[in-house]
């Protein structure tokens, strides 16, 4: 540390340094990883055609699986429905009861 220099200086050229170094670091580290991203596509490159089959595929299936649920929530709503209407009618019918009384 520079006697010289305020305090507050020397406290911007570390921070200035600091991130110059950061920089630097992320730079080389997305190199990096762009790097192996292009020898991972070359690898995987010859498989799209198989990819697009099995997507395809799993569209399918979760269109079916997508109506099957939705037949069983509509089902259980129905039923839900008709215990509630069940339910008030036995209220409304004790509350004339009550009210007879």
């Amino acid at each position: 540390m520079d006697d010289e220099k305020p305090i507050t200086e020397q406290a911007m050229d570390t921070i200035t340094n600091a991130v110059e170094a950061t920089k630097d670091a992320a730079v080389t580290a997305v190199k990096q990883v762009k790097t192996a991203a292009k020898k991972v596509a070359k690898k995987v490159a010859p498989k799209k055609a198989a990819k697009k089959k099995a997507k395809k595929a799993a569209k399918k299936t979760t269109k079916k699986a997508a109506k099957k649920s939705s037949k069983k929530a509509a089902k259980k709503a129905t039923k839900k429905s008709a215990k509630k209407a069940a339910k008030k009618a036995t209220k409304s019918k004790k509350k004339a009861k009550k009210a007879k009384r």
